[in-house]
This record gives structure tokens, sequence and C-alpha cells, in this order.
């Protein structure tokens, strides 16, 4: 099973995991405000596959679990297509403007299935 830490810098989420849900993944809503600084960190401990960070520039969670633990990560994105071509291009940490959206966890579990079986 594919396991996403998700981390919102508002502490939201939830939307997000219960697409991971629908599309066969284990999701992990970090919680509190600033969760997304946390983001590599709870990856850490959870082993997890993929991490998803929101806030408002997209980047700080991403770039940081990236500099600390080695993640390749993409950020300041805004749609879920880039998203999916961000797990295409092989990232594991993505960063997005605030997009706390069911479809959005759906797809991106889809796509890493999709890409590494």
């Amino acid at each position: 099973m594919i396991t996403v830490v998700i981390a919102d810098r508002l502490g939201k989420g939830q939307n997000v995991a219960k697409g991971v849900e629908s599309a066969g993944g284990k999701a992990i809503v970090v919680p509190g405000m600033g969760a997304d600084m946390r983001l590599g960190d709870v990856m850490q401990l959870e082993n997890a596959d993929l991490g998803i960070s929101f806030c408002g520039s997209g980047g700080a969670g991403a770039l940081t679990a990236a500099t600390k633990y080695g993640y390749k990560e993409r950020h300041g994105m805004r749609s879920i297509d880039e998203g999916v071509t961000a797990i295409n291009d092989g990232k594991t940490v993505l960063g997005f403007g605030f997009m706390d959206q069911e479809e959005l966890g759906k797809r991106i579990v889809e796509a890493y299935i999709k890409k590494n079986g």
C-alpha cells in the first residue's frame, strides 16, 4: 500500500486524504498550523512513499523535506496535472498552493501506481 503524508500550512488536507484513500492509498494528515514544515520528518517516521505539501507559495514544506532528507521534489504547482507530471518525472515530494481537493489525492496515487506498479 502506498503511504502519502499530507501537510498543509493551515492544518487542512482532509479532502486530499479522502482522495488518497479512494485510490487505495494510506493517508497521513499532519495536524496543526505550520504542518507543511514537518512534512519530511513525518515522511521519515512513517516510511512514506509520497509527500504533499500545501502553503501559499507552494514550496516551503517541499523544499524543507528535500533539503533535510534528499527527497526529489517539485514545488510551486497550482494544478493536479502538474502534480501528475511531477510523479511521472520521479518526484516524491510535491509542493502545491492551497488545493485541498479530493481529486488531487486520487489522481496523484493513481499516477504513482501506474508509474511504479
